[in-house]
C-alpha cells in the first residue's frame, strides 16, 4: 500500500470509531485498523452501555454529561446520509443510593450541582412505591457469599438519590458501526482482519505503521484505541511505555437472567446502581436484566491475556446475583446461567489515559473499558482537539491543552488524562471510575 494518511488510529472499538469520526470531520485523511472482521467486534460488543452521569472526579462526570448529550440524539450527533439504522437508545433514570463506599455521594451531587445535571431525592415510600418488591435494608458494605457478614442487615433505610438524565444503548457494536458510517462519510477509511506489527519511527517522530500482511502505510500520527491490545501497541514505541500511568486487562463477566420484579411498577426504565450491594443492573428483553459487579470484600480481579482467555462463565458470576438477591427477593438463582466474559483494558487508578507521548505523533486513549462508553462521543471531539493541538506545536505536558464540551460548555484542563500524572486518590478505583 503505497497511500499517505494523515493518521493511522489501531482500534474500531467505540472509542477509535469516534476518535476517526471526530478527525476526518476536522478534515484529517484517517484511516481506522484492526484485525477483527468490523467495528465494534471486539470488547465493545460485550459492553453493557449504560450511560450515566456520577463518578468520583468533576472531569468524568464533565465527559459523561456531555457524552449523554450525544447519545439521547444519536441520530443527530451521527448526521448520516443514508437510511441505513442507528443504535437505539432507551432513556433510563438512575437510582443510586448514599453509602460510606461512595462517600455518601456527598461529591457526585457537588459535581452534577456545578454541571447542572439535575437529580432528586427520593423518599422510602415512593421507592416502595415504585419497586414494591424489593427490600431497602442496608447490607452493606458488599462481601462475598462466604464471608461471615454476608447477608447481614441494618433496619435503616437507604437514603437514595434518582438521576434521570441516563439510560443504554442496547447494541453497542452497531453504535460503533454507526461510528465508521460517519467517518467514512467524510472520507476515513477502515482495513480489517489484519493487526499493526510495527509503527516506524523517523526523525524522532511516528512516520509509518506495518500491518500483518507486510503493508507498510505511511502517516504522521498514529494513535493507539486497541482497548485490551492496548499493552501490545504501546509495546511497537520506545520510549513511550516509561509513562508513570500503567493499564493491566482483567477480566469481567455480565449475567443474563430473568427478574420481573426488576421492573418498575409504573413501567419507567430506571436503571440500578447499588454500592450497598456492590451491583448494577438494566434492563434487557422481556422480564430479563443485565447484572453484574461494582466489586465486593472477598473478590478477586481476574488477569487475562488480550490473545487467550475463557470465555465461559465461571461461578464467580454467582457472586453479584447472590448480593442482588438481597435487594430482590423473588431473584432466585437459576440452574443454568448465561451472560458474557469480555475484558477490559483499566488503568491503575481506573480513570483513562488520554494523551499525547514521548514520540511526536504516537497519542494514546487507553485505560477505557468498563466506564468509557458512555463517554465516547465526547471523547473523540476531545481527543482530536488533544491531537491537533498538539501537531500545531502546542506543547502538552508543560502548558496542557484545553477544551471546551461543546453541547454542555464545561471547560477542561486534558492534562487531567496524562499518562504521567500521580494516580488519582480522588478515584473509586472501580467500574465507577
Amino acid at each position: 500500500m503505497t497511500e499517505r494518511f494523515d493518521a493511522v488510529v489501531v482500534g474500531a472499538g467505540i472509542i477509535g470509531t469516534s476518535i476517526a469520526f471526530s478527525l476526518s470531520k476536522q478534515g484529517w485523511q484517517v484511516l481506522v485498523v484492526d484485525p477483527l472482521a468490523g467495528a465494534g467486534q471486539g470488547a465493545t460488543s460485550s459492553s453493557v452501555a449504560m450511560v450515566r452521569t456520577q463518578y468520583s472526579t468533576l472531569e468524568g462526570s464533565a465527559l459523561a454529561w456531555e457524552g449523554f448529550h450525544c447519545w439521547q440524539d444519536w441520530a443527530g450527533f451521527l448526521s448520516l446520509n443514508s437510511d441505513e439504522p442507528v443504535a437505539p437508545f432507551h432513556l433510563a433514570g438512575v437510582l443510586t443510593f448514599k453509602t460510606a463506599n461512595n462517600g455518601f455521594l456527598e461529591r457526585q451531587l457537588e459535581f452534577s450541582r456545578e454541571l447542572g445535571i439535575p437529580f432528586e431525592f427520593w423518599s422510602l415510600s415512593k421507592l416502595q412505591s415504585i419497586f414494591p418488591n424489593w427490600d431497602f435494608a442496608s447490607f452493606g458494605p458488599p462481601v462475598t457469599s462466604d464471608d461471615l457478614e454476608f447477608g447481614a442487615r441494618s433496619e435503616a433505610a437507604l437514603e437514595s438519590v434518582f438521576f434521570p438524565k441516563g439510560g443504554f444503548c442496547p447494541d453497542p457494536q452497531l453504535a460503533a458501526h454507526n461510528l465508521q458510517r460517519g467517518a467514512e462519510q467524510h472520507g476515513a477509511r477502515f482495513h480489517f482482519g489484519e493487526a499493526v506489527t510495527d509503527i516506524g519511527i523517523d526523525g524522532n517522530r511516528v512516520s509509518s505503521i506495518t500491518l500483518s500482511g507486510g503493508e507498510k502505510i505511511h502517516c504522521r500520527v498514529a494513535v493507539n484505541a486497541a482497548g485490551p491490545h492496548a499493552q501490545a501497541i504501546n509495546a511497537l514505541v520506545e520510549p513511550v511505555g516509561q509513562h508513570r500511568i500503567q493499564t493491566r486487562v482483567v477480566r469481567h463477566e455480565l449475567a443474563h437472567i430473568r427478574c420481573a420484579d426488576a421492573a418498575t411498577s409504573d413501567h419507567s426504565l430506571i436503571m440500578l446502581y447499588d454500592t450497598d450491594i456492590g451491583g448494577y443492573i438494566r434492563a434487557d428483553t422481556g422480564d430479563n436484566i443485565l447484572a453484574g459487579s461494582l466489586g465486593a470484600r472477598g473478590e478477586v480481579e481476574q488477569a487475562a491475556d488480550p490473545d487467550e482467555f475463557d470465555r465461559n462463565l465461571s461461578p464467580q458470576i454467582l457472586e453479584p446475583l447472590y448480593r442482588l438477591a438481597q435487594r430482590i427477593p423473588s431473584l432466585g438463582i437459576p440452574n443454568t446461567l448465561s451472560g458474557v466474559a469480555d475484558l477490559w483494558d483499566v488503568s491503575d487508578d481506573w480513570i483513562p489515559v488520554y494523551d499525547c507521548t514521548d514520540v511526536p505523533g504516537f497519542y494514546i486513549a487507553i485505560g477505557t473499558s468498563g466506564n468509557q462508553f458512555k463517554t465516547a462521543p465526547a471523547v473523540g471531539e476531545m481527543m482530536a482537539a488533544l491531537i491537533s493541538g498538539c501537531e500545531q506545536g502546542a506543547d502538552h505536558d508543560r502548558d496542557p491543552v484545553r477544551f471546551r464540551l461543546a453541547r454542555t460548555g464545561y471547560e477542561m484542563n486534558l492534562g487531567f488524562f496524562s499518562r504521567n500524572r500521580e494516580p488519582n486518590p480522588a478515584s473509586s478505583l472501580s467500574v465507577l471510575g
